[in-house]
């Protein structure tokens, strides 16, 4: 499986986690603790993205790689957003800091994958 693939794949399988985790906390009443709402829904809306960058980049569909890179831009103006409420003293869930990292850096990665196969192609 080539990297583009891989990475791919990748993002339709963590949309659709994305998506049944986020899913479930807003419609089936799952208790994730102090969640911060607009990161709740970020991430559960971003999750659709995910998927459609990820069926993107197998088609290899030009603007699949900027759907990669702005969901790596806007999961990060999330994060800092994350970062202003936190510093507000409001109630966070300390997880949810390394799941933002963890999306930012997947994020990054499959643009970075993405890109280079772009211009492989080119």
């Amino acid at each position: 499986m080539t990297k583009i693939r891989f990475a791919a794949s990748f993002a339709i399988f963590f949309g659709g986690l994305t998506l049944l985790t986020g899913g479930s906390t807003l419609f089936a009443g799952l208790d994730m603790g102090a969640v911060v709402p607009f990161v709740l829904w970020f991430n559960f809306l971003a999750g659709f993205a995910y998927v459609l960058a990820g069926i993107g980049l197998i088609l290899a569909r030009p603007w699949a790689v900027w759907l990669a890179a702005g969901i790596a831009v806007t999961t990060a103006l999330v994060a800092l957003g994350f970062a202003v409420h936190v510093l507000q003293g409001k109630p966070f869930e300390v997880r949810t800091v390394g799941a933002l990292i963890l999306r930012c850096g997947v994020w990054v990665w499959i643009t970075l994958v993405a890109r280079g196969a772009q211009r492989s192609v080119t």
